[in-house]
């Protein structure tokens, strides 16, 4: 049984890479005039960073600093990632993750929910890698994002890990398929930005994106 197990995860990974090895739009190139985002990682999670303020849109109207513990600090960027309910709620950090969790998200998988951090003038690093997108590009990106995400009426909010995060209730099944990691591939390439063609891990995101 143990054997199949780590054939089957091995499988996973192998499928995993191969995946997100295949460049889908491949033909992007960064702008001189439009909107920088920031693609960020934990190690192990992705998230897309973004100006609070940007194409006419003001993110603050949809994620109200109100929401978080911190509310007045000078936010200026916002960064927006979706997981499964119960790693998000329940493992604050790493270390609280317990292999029954991780056993029965990967066998039922879960709910989504959106985690939302406010960031006051991040700077670009290993970890927060910046790219530069067109105008019409972000605008496809904020409805990427935005597409897992109710209606104000009809979504709660839950406390962050600190004072400057916070989740949301949010659409969508998180599967072995469409993991956390994905989600972000998936909203860049239907954004038009290059990234690879299924991005399960953390790292199928970031080789796609150049440090600065």
């Amino acid at each position: 049984m143990a054997g199949w197990a780590a054939l089957a995860l091995g499988a996973y990974f192998l499928f995993g890479w191969i995946g997100s090895s295949f460049p889908v739009n491949r033909d992007f190139r960064e702008t001189d005039d439009g909107v920088e985002i920031l693609i960020a990682t934990n190690g192990v999670h992705n998230s897309i960073v973004m100006p609070v303020r940007a194409e006419g849109l003001d993110w603050h109207r949809v994620f109200p600093p109100a929401d978080i513990g911190n509310p007045y600090r000078p936010y200026t960027h916002v960064g927006i990632s979706w997981g499964q309910r119960e790693v998000f709620l329940d493992t604050p950090t790493w270390a609280d993750l317990s292999p029954l969790l991780v056993l029965r998200v990967a066998v039922m998988g879960g709910e989504g929910l959106m985690h939302v951090e406010h960031w006051a003038s991040p700077r670009p690093s290993e970890h927060y890698r910046p790219v530069r997108i067109s105008r019409e590009q972000y605008r496809r990106l904020v409805r990427a994002l935005l597409r897992d995400l109710p209606p104000p009426g009809q979504r709660r909010s839950y406390p962050g890990y600190g004072p400057q995060d916070v989740f949301y209730d949010a659409r969508g099944t998180y599967t072995l398929y469409l993991t956390c990691n994905e989600w972000v591939g998936e909203s860049l390439r239907r954004a038009g930005i290059l990234t690879g063609a299924w991005t399960p891990f953390e790292s199928s995101v970031m080789k796609w994106v150049e440090r600065p």
